[in-house]
């Protein structure tokens, strides 16, 4: 297990030096493009109607890459994944290879598929958008939340350790609601939660075009209202200490504090917060129409249906365009609302 641990470590430090893909620790694998929510700050579930979804075919054709580039882990996305009916086939497929599990969901339907969750997944990370109001509001669906508390708590009861932490998009229909979403998670059970600002400005999400200003401006936190943000972050950093702490809330009181600074670049008053991201390097992400990204921001790389992984991550061009990316300068880097930075030395994930 050592050697096989110094290999991956060595193939993961030449990917970074030559550009060359040896390693991919982590796969990104949207199963099913649909979603079955309606979110305000998401266009996703506008393209149901033509959706697409992965079969069994593309996902054993994915796992020879896979294994020949020592993945570690598969976080399996959307859309919302568990609308494929094979969704729990390629989990068994993909854990048959040794590779772990995530499932991020909306949470809807976790009660239904609590004991095939729990023997197939390794870990789940839903989607928290408020209390149950702001919660059901913003995901434009009645009872969602409490459909997503009476999964969380169907799989605790079956496994009470299994782990299922929280996701929640911090935005202009939600930051005054920031403590309680906290108090929420802990009300339904969660074992953690993380939080980002909402991505406007990339063709990420369904948007085949990048959203105008006003659609924008209807999603970010206004410039009069930054003031306000602050004061509900210094106040969480206060309230909550005990849980950044003890990191049931994944980001540290600075990063918290990036998500102010973001929604006051674009409102230009300061620079967007510098991240440090190697995603392009370390993982891919593969859509339910077979697309390939480099991340779910930047621009396609080509068809799993019409190559291999392993082809096309290392097709010329695409070695040269991660030679010349510089996520410092890149514009849609730049504005990026989350990062992936995973040392060559590090196989926690």
């Amino acid at each position: 297990m050592r050697t096989k641990t110094m290999i991956h470590t060595f193939k993961r430090y030449q990917t970074l030096i030559t550009h060359r893909i040896t390693a991919l620790p982590i796969a990104i694998i949207m199963p099913h493009s649909a979603c079955n929510c309606k979110c305000v700050m998401c266009d996703i579930w506008k393209g149901n109607k033509n959706s697409k979804q992965l079969e069994e075919a593309d996902i054993r054709s994915l796992l020879i890459s896979l294994e020949k580039l020592q993945t570690k882990r598969v976080l399996m996305s959307g859309g919302e994944a568990l609308l494929n009916k094979n969704f729990f086939t390629f989990c068994k497929i993909i854990k048959s290879y040794g590779i772990k599990i995530t499932l991020l969901s909306t949470g809807l339907t976790l009660a239904r598929h609590a004991e095939n969750i729990i023997a197939n997944v390794d870990e789940v990370i839903v989607s928290l958008d408020g209390d149950e109001l702001f919660h059901d509001q913003i995901r434009n669906i009645k009872g969602a939340y409490a459909e997503l508390r009476n999964g969380v708590r169907a799989i605790k009861a079956l496994k009470p350790n299994y782990e299922i932490k929280a996701r929640t998009v911090i935005h202009r229909y939600n930051y005054k609601n920031w403590r309680e979403i906290i108090l929420a998670a802990r009300e339904i059970g969660l074992d953690g939660i993380s939080f980002l600002p909402a991505d406007v400005s990339s063709e990420a999400f369904n948007r085949p075009e990048t959203w105008e200003k006003e659609r924008q401006e209807s999603v970010l936190i206004a410039r009069e209202n930054l003031a306000e943000l602050q004061t509900i972050v210094d106040g969480l950093i206060h309230e909550f200490a005990d849980l950044f702490e003890s990191r049931y809330i994944a980001e540290s009181p600075n990063k918290i504090n990036k998500i102010v600074q973001y929604y006051s670049a674009h409102h230009g008053l300061n620079a967007f917060p510098q991240k440090l991201c190697n995603a392009p390097w370390v993982s891919a992400v593969i859509e339910a129409d077979g697309t390939l990204r480099p991340c779910f921001f930047l621009e396609a790389q080509g068809n799993i249906k019409e190559a291999s992984l392993e082809v096309l991550l290392n097709k010329t061009e695409q070695i040269n365009f991660r030679k010349k990316l510089n996520t410092n300068t890149h514009p849609t880097c730049i504005k990026c609302v989350c990062s992936l930075n995973l040392s060559p030395r590090n196989h926690q994930f």
